[in-house]
This record gives structure tokens, C-alpha cells and sequence, in this order.
């Protein structure tokens, strides 16, 4: 996995660089003669292969960090960094990162390989390379035998792998999963988060993701970053001291319950705050 155009891992040395770094980000939303502030000096930092989750009330603006990040949005004030490639003058755009949004965006009319090479054709790379590239990944994402399929005839988990691989195959930098599998079943859901924690010990990918499940955000990641009721400030970050790699027994471990009750007390806390301002 040397080779950067590929899916980045740590051997990489562009990987080395690839560092999440937010100083004081502000958002201010005007519209109808009307401002409205969503994030408030937001702050915080993701190393070179770690996993951080964030959670916050629903409509706190986490969604806004990532759009931020991801170059859809600009700051109002503040900095955002991905590596050290990022200046104050150029801001982390979607040149460092990819983005997983919480719908799949599958093309119904497009083979499961197709839709998964299509991020790199965007970029340029030529369709035949972009497939080889994809099809490369087919197996670690328990896609294999399914590359003429077309979405409709994938399961939920398979779905979200698909878009999950069309995220990574690009080989950014830092990868930002917005909610990826708020839509599935209980099962499946458990199921897929066994499957992202074993792939991600296999690539070390630097990872930023949104949930509302905070026993998701405990299994998968280092820290936990819990946002305020907007307009969002960073309440706390919780390191999540667990050994690696992880498995799902280890929920029900006291290590797993201690870092459960921590979050839930604010969480629960910003959560009233949200619903009675």
C-alpha cells in the first residue's frame, strides 16, 4: 500500500502529514436578515491513524464541522488544517479529505464496481485504472462476486460498503463518515461496526466520524469528541481506553461502561439544554 494513489495506510508517507487540526472554528449562518451562529470556537484534533467519533444533540452542527472540513462550507472564523499541506491561505479542502454522507448516493443505473470507481473518475483517473483500483478492494470489503451487481440488489451493510470503498479507494488523507450506518437495522448495524473496526486495523486510516450511538463511538474509537447545544462549543473529549483490536465483548466490560456513563452524563446534559434553551 505504498502507493499513494491507492488506499493510504501508514506505510504511506503521505499519511505521516495527516493530521486533523480545527483552532477556534466559527460558523455563522444569514439568511433572511437573520444570523444565526452554529459553531462557536470549536476546537479539537484528530493524529495521523487515529479514529475520532463526535457526538453532540441533534442539530448541534456536527454535520457543519464536516462540510467544513470536507471544503463545502467556509469558515467564518478560525482554522481548519488536514497534514501539514494546509496554510491559512489554503484552507483543508476536498483535496485531503473524503467524504461518506449518510446516504449511500449509489447510482442505480451504474454496476457496484462502477459506482465504487466513480469518486476517482471525478478526480481524473482514467475509468479502466479507476475500476482495477476499486476491484483491488472488493474482497477486504466483502464485496467480491458482486462487482456486475447493481445496488438494488445489496443488502443494507453491503450498500454502505460500497460507499464506504468509493470513499477510501480515492486514498485521501482523512476520511469523514457522517453518521454511515444511522439508516441500518440493529443487527446489521452491529455487524458493520465489527467490520469497520477490523478494516480499520488493517488500513489505520485517520478517521473522523459523526454518530448518535455513543456505544458505537466507544467501540470504534480513540476519543470522543461531545459537542454542546448550538451554538456548538467542544464540552469535553474523552479518551477511550480499550485495547486494540477490539472485540464486542468488550461493551459489556466495566473499562466500556465507565467511558459510557462519562458521555451519557453530558450528553444527556446538552441534550436538555437543546430541548429547553
Amino acid at each position: 500500500m505504498g502507493d499513494e494513489r491507492k488506499v493510504a495506510d501508514m506505510t504511506d508517507p503521505m499519511v505521516d502529514d495527516a493530521m486533523v487540526e480545527i483552532q477556534d472554528l466559527t460558523k455563522r449562518f444569514d439568511t433572511a436578515g437573520e444570523s444565526r451562529l452554529v459553531l462557536d470556537s470549536v476546537s479539537f484534533g484528530a493524529d495521523a491513524g487515529e479514529f475520532v467519533s463526535v457526538i453532540g444533540p441533534s442539530g448541534c452542527g456536527k454535520s457543519t464541522i464536516f462540510n467544513v472540513l470536507a471544503g463545502l462550507e467556509s469558515p467564518t472564523a478560525g482554522s481548519v488544517r488536514v497534514g501539514t499541506r494546509a496554510t491559512e491561505s489554503e484552507p483543508a479542502t476536498e483535496v485531503h479529505t473524503a467524504y461518506m454522507p449518510q446516504k449511500d448516493l449509489l447510482f442505480p443505473w451504474r454496476s457496484v464496481l462502477d459506482n465504487t470507481a466513480l469518486g476517482l473518475e471525478v478526480q481524473g483517473v482514467g475509468k479502466k485504472e479507476a475500476r482495477e483500483r476499486a476491484r483491488e478492494l472488493f474482497p477486504a470489503f466483502g464485496l467480491s462476486g458482486f462487482e456486475d451487481a447493481r445496488p438494488s440488489q445489496l443488502s443494507g451493510g453491503m450498500r454502505q460498503r460500497a460507499a464506504m470503498l468509493r470513499t477510501v479507494v480515492q486514498g485521501k488523507p482523512v476520511l469523514l463518515l457522517d453518521e454511515p450506518f444511522g439508516a441500518l437495522d440493529s443487527l446489521t448495524r452491529t455487524e458493520m461496526q465489527a467490520w469497520l473496526q477490523d478494516v480499520w486495523q488493517q488500513y489505520r486510516w485517520t478517521v473522523l466520524m459523526i454518530t448518535h450511538d455513543i456505544r458505537e463511538a466507544i467501540y470504534l474509537s480513540d476519543r470522543v469528541v461531545v459537542l454542546s447545544a448550538r451554538p456548538a462549543t467542544v464540552r469535553c473529549v474523552v479518551d477511550v481506553p480499550l485495547p486494540r483490536p477490539r472485540e464486542l465483548d468488550m461493551i459489556t466490560s466495566p473499562e466500556f461502561a465507565d467511558v459510557e456513563r462519562e458521555l451519557l452524563a453530558v450528553l444527556h446534559d446538552e441534550t436538555r439544554k437543546s430541548l429547553h434553551p
